[in-house]
């Protein structure tokens, strides 16, 4: 697959089967994460992949309830664990690094025939706490894993030149 089909036709997903994700597929894709670019190499993430069914639903009771969260057969919980370093632009690292990580997953979940959804609206004590995630690191995001038992919601997006300008900003 192309990456630029991968881009355009990934959907958010929420809806699994109840299938397990087979682990050569699993593990394509923690690879795609790990192999992802982050400032300066330093890596500063780890991912936490959670298949118990008791955990998966801890995690959905964290996200307020969202039922795709605890239905999909592999939460990953993307974590920062370095996050006080500041890019010379005045942006934290962490949020960027984390989520060009969590991105080349969702692009390789994809090529894997697999579906994913990014999930932000969690309560990070909750989600620290089933984890045992140290009070050091931060969640950035969960992601959903799993086969589509449905497609997902169309995608609509801004036109370019709403989003796009060139040389200066308009």
């Amino acid at each position: 697959m192309e990456v630029f089909e991968a881009i355009t036709k990934r959907q958010s997903i929420r809806d699994y089967r109840d299938t397990p994700v087979p682990e050569d597929k699993l593990r394509r894709v923690l690879e795609a994460g790990r192999m992802a670019p982050s400032g300066g190499n330093r890596q500063e993430m780890k991912f936490v992949v959670v298949r118990e069914k008791e955990t998966r639903l801890k995690l959905a009771e964290a996200s307020g309830g969202q039922r795709h969260v605890g239905q999909a057969p592999v939460l990953i919980a993307a974590v920062a664990t370095v996050t006080d370093r500041i890019m010379l632009c005045g942006v934290p690292a962490y949020p960027v690094d984390v989520a060009i990580a969590v991105d080349h997953m969702t692009l390789a979940a994809f090529e894997e025939g697999l579906g994913t959804c990014w999930i932000g609206a969690f309560r990070q004590e909750m989600v620290r706490k089933a984890l045992k995630i140290p009070e050091s690191c931060v969640v950035v995001s969960l992601l959903t894993l799993g086969f589509p038992a449905a497609e997902g919601r169309p995608k609509t997006r801004k036109t370019f030149d709403e989003v796009i300008s060139f040389e200066v900003f308009k």
